[in-house]
């Protein structure tokens, strides 16, 4: 999940095309260890897995590193790596190229690779609503979608953000021809603090919102789902065809172990989100009062009620392929039977 202002989910988002086909189009992926699937639970040597992360540890990956430190993985006979990318580019092109068994990636990062031919699968919902948002300064008087019209919106130059804008924008009866679009990256917080836009999307509610909260900025918040924008699932889990086919078995020993660890952080959220801090990356140290907010954001977003976590739909998925192929962010066909991959339990 994003939770710096230099972090590139731009790179990937609507532009990994030709990285991935270099070393995932061929629909090939590094051969399985004759070990790689044994039963669940079974005896002998644990499967080892290795799971890429979106980027440096925060609160969404608690339930991760709970299930190491509770021993939630190793009672699946799971030895489990979690890998910190050395670029954002590289989670999604290393699981469709067989590099990591699994990677944290996003829904809208995976239907634009799938309609290019890249052979990758989500296998769960982590994050099960938007987190982006456009958000407005409460001093502007912008507290409406529609009031944005002829107005500069700061943007991480991602194409699926201008088009939440303009949704919204429409969909609240306002004119979206005279928005401008400035390219700030991902320096979201001091853009909105410094005035240099009137609005930026590409911010997330559970980290950029409290940041500017702490800091004496109050926002106005408007969420891309109550403006037109299809709900969908923030960030997923996902593999490649071959692995799924390879590895299913111990895929579904780690779902397991995570939805057990995801109960263990909603029922204690503090000591599990001091297993994190303990875990912290020192090259990108975490704000505890930041993250303890964004954890509190988070539970309810990947909470599946009555359905195991995870649990994920091919409507919620075709839905949003269909509106992303009117927004023209995707050219290639792509359905959502070609993505969702689902446990027997």
């Amino acid at each position: 999940m994003r939770t710096k202002k230099n972090w590139m989910k731009s790179v990937l988002a609507f532009g990994l095309a030709a990285s991935l086909a270099a070393c995932g189009s061929s629909n090939t992926a590094a051969p399985a260890a004759p070990d790689s699937n044994p039963p669940a639970n079974g005896k002998g040597e644990p499967t080892k897995l290795t799971v890429a992360l979106d980027w440096y540890p925060n609160a969404v990956h608690s339930f991760l590193y709970v299930a190491q430190e509770k021993g939630f993985f190793k009672e699946e006979n799971l030895d489990v790596h979690l890998q910190m990318p050395s670029d954002s580019n590289d989670p999604l092109k290393m699981v469709a190229a067989g590099k990591v068994d699994l990677a944290i990636s996003y829904q809208t990062q995976v239907v634009q690779a799938r309609a290019e031919g890249i052979p990758v699968v989500s296998v769960a919902a982590l994050v099960r609503h938007p987190l982006n948002a456009i958000m407005t300064r409460k001093d502007s008087g912008l507290d409406s979608p529609e009031k944005l019209a002829g107005k500069a919106i700061g943007f991480p130059s991602i194409p699926f953000n201008e088009s939440i804008v303009r949704t919204a924008v429409k969909h609240a009866g306002g004119d979206d021809s005279g928005l401008s679009f400035i390219d700030i990256g991902f320096d979201i917080v001091p853009a909105l603090t410094g005035k240099k836009v009137d609005a930026v999307v590409g911010g997330y509610i559970n980290h950029e919102g409290p940041i500017l909260e702490k800091h004496g900025v109050p926002i106005n918040i408007f969420k891309p789902t109550d403006f037109g924008v299809p709900d969908y699932y923030e960030l997923i889990l996902t593999t490649s065809d071959d692995q799924w086919e390879q590895k299913k078995q111990a895929f579904e020993a780690f779902m397991r172990a995570a939805a057990k660890a995801q109960k263990y952080v909603a029922e204690n959220p503090k000591p599990a989100l001091d297993l994190l801090l303990a875990k912290q990356a020192e090259e990108f140290p975490l704000e505890e009062d930041i993250e303890t907010k964004s954890l509190e954001i988070l539970l309810p977003l990947m909470d599946a009620g009555d359905k195991p976590f995870g649990y994920q739909t091919e409507e919620s998925w075709q839905t949003l392929i269909d509106w992303m192929k009117k927004e023209k962010l995707i050219s290639g066909d792509v359905q959502a039977t070609q993505i969702v991959r689902q446990f027997a339990n």
